[in-house]
């Protein structure tokens, strides 16, 4: 009788101890937060590979999920879907990109009134941010950058721009050309060229409207998906070294032309802090409702000459 309840009482701190086991494996699988990202970037836009990046590291450093979503074509209807089915999953936080503050509104007040904690990063404004009821703003403010590049333009004589949109639904983007017109002193106008995503119609729109536009002497480009046909452009019509050429973001070919001397600088809006922040930040506030009283502005920054041989070893990565 002994041994028989000798057992029995082994048997039972046996199956208390696999009980508690699982309800402990159980409590830290329901305590890691799961939040969604969502972009309006297309699938073919590698500059958001830094982001992912950063995101990967910054999820594992604070023991979190993130789902990074976007819509594949860059439609931002389809961003707004995308928006209203993280929120029916019920994620313990959102992070939104405000490419479109009109059509992402209506989604993003649904957050709110299910107390989903917000944080918006990249394009849109702190203010649009707050009025979407975002704890806070992680970006850059694409007027200010576009405005950014077009004073320094100015210092270097432009007078008249092209500026080679190849994102023009999306509001943000116009803004950067509008920045850069406004510091020049001119109208943007005709001098936004919607360029498509395709880079052999981008690089033959860019060609033709020069060829038509022979006063032109400063050109803008949103990020490497413009500007890398640009550059074949210029090349090919021999005005690589004729026109002040600045562009948005970083990228190899970029890099190589800045030490060309066929860009004259590029702008960073550094997003790498646009992906790592965020998920810090929201960690930090569903944990412990701890969460910073300013936005933070990741950008401008800008790349020359003089500092992009230590910044193109990191391009891709973490530049």
């Amino acid at each position: 009788m002994k041994n028989r309840h000798k057992n029995f009482l082994v048997l039972l701190l046996a199956i208390q101890m696999f009980l508690g086991f699982t309800a402990s494996v159980a409590f830290a699988e329901k305590t890691q937060e799961r939040f969604v990202l969502i972009s309006h970037a297309p699938d073919s836009d590698s500059w958001w590979n830094t982001i992912k990046n950063a995101v990967k590291a910054s999820s594992e450093a604070m023991k979190v999920t993130v789902d990074y979503r976007n819509p594949p074509t860059g439609d931002l209807a389809d961003m707004a879907r995308i928006v209203e089915q993280a929120i029916a999953s019920k994620p313990d936080g959102l992070i939104v990109t405000i490419a479109d503050y009109n059509v992402l509104k209506k989604p993003l007040a649904k957050a709110a009134k299910k107390g989903i904690p917000v944080i918006t990063i990249n394009s849109g404004t702190p203010q649009q941010s707050k009025a979407l009821g975002a704890l806070l703003h992680v970006g850059q403010q694409e007027y200010k950058g576009g405005y950014a590049a077009g004073e320094k333009a100015k210092q270097a004589g432009v007078t008249q721009f092209l500026c080679v949109n190849h994102y023009i639904t999306n509001p943000a983007s116009v803004e950067r050309c509008q920045g850069y017109a406004s510091a020049i002193g001119a109208e943007l106008g005709k001098s936004m060229l919607d360029a498509s995503q395709d880079p052999t119609m981008i690089e033959k729109k860019v060609q033709a409207y020069l060829r038509r536009n022979k006063n032109i002497n400063g050109i803008l480009t949103l990020g490497p998906t413009s500007a890398h046909p640009t550059i074949k452009a210029l090349s090919k019509i021999k005005l690589e070294n004729d026109i002040h050429f600045s562009t948005f973001d970083l990228s190899d070919e970029i890099s190589k032309a800045i030490k060309q001397k066929v860009i004259a600088f590029a702008i960073d809006q550094q997003p790498y802090l646009q992906g790592y922040m965020p998920i810090v930040l929201l960690t930090l506030y569903v944990r412990y409702q701890i969460i910073p009283y300013n936005n933070i502005d990741a950008g401008p920054a800008f790349i020359t000459k003089d500092n992009v041989n230590e910044i193109e070893k990191l391009a891709g990565a973490v530049r």
